[in-house]
């Protein structure tokens, strides 16, 4: 299986401090059944430095040359639109699996969403499938989770992050999170993995859902 969301590369986010933790987070996704992974450090500030990001997903697999790697990002909404879609889209998705990681603001509204919509559609105009990370964390699908729908009619996927099983990172996110499941809305899961213990959360959330972090492609 694959893991599509994670924050393994060394040093550039708030993920991985440095290669060893990095070699040991990998490790530690092995042992999880995980087969490949796309790496996906954050765009968004005041992390973003891409040519430092790809230097470091040099460096990890320079390291871990036997084990399937591939370049992406977790793309924030607001970051994006800074930046161009045009312009920055082709070099921020998965080119190897044509996702494309895309964050939304934790404090969204209902009536924000038409905005997140006119982006959704130009991504899928230049051939990306679009995956929204982490829904179960947005403050209007939280108040409503039969919004999360929207986004399954605009024909994304929804990832959950596998830290819902012990209530998500802000420690509110796991009652939604379990909402969408039983709505049968989400695609995957992930390990959106900052840490090593987060593969073991990953295994958890696999085991009692039954949803796999991504087919191997």
């Amino acid at each position: 299986m694959r893991d599509i969301h994670c924050h393994i590369l060394p040093g550039v986010d708030d993920g991985s401090p440095d290669l060893e933790y990095s070699l040991a987070m990998l490790s530690a996704a092995r042992e999880a059944g995980v087969a490949s992974i796309v790496c996906t450090p954050h765009c968004r500030d005041p992390y973003f430095d891409y040519d430092r990001m790809l230097a470091a997903f040099d460096a990890l697999h320079a390291a871990a040359p036997d084990f399937p790697l591939y370049m992406g990002f977790e793309v924030n909404h607001a970051k994006l639109m800074q930046l161009g879609v045009e312009e920055w889209a082709p070099r921020l998705g998965c080119r190897r699996t044509g996702q494309f990681l895309l964050e939304l603001d934790t404090h969204c509204t209902a009536d924000s969403m038409g905005e997140y919509e006119r982006t959704i559609y130009e991504l899928q105009g230049m051939g990306w499938r679009v995956v929204i990370a982490h829904p179960e964390r947005y403050d209007a699908i939280r108040k409503n989770p039969e919004l999360a729908r929207r986004f399954l009619q605009l024909d994304c996927d929804l990832q959950a992050s596998a830290d819902f099983i012990r209530g998500g990172r802000l420690g509110n996110s796991g009652k939604t999170a379990k909402r969408l499941f039983q709505l049968g809305l989400y695609r995957y899961i992930a390990s959106d993995a900052h840490t090593v213990e987060h593969y073991s959360l990953l295994c958890r959330a696999c085991e009692e859902y039954r949803v796999r972090p991504a087919h191997m492609l």
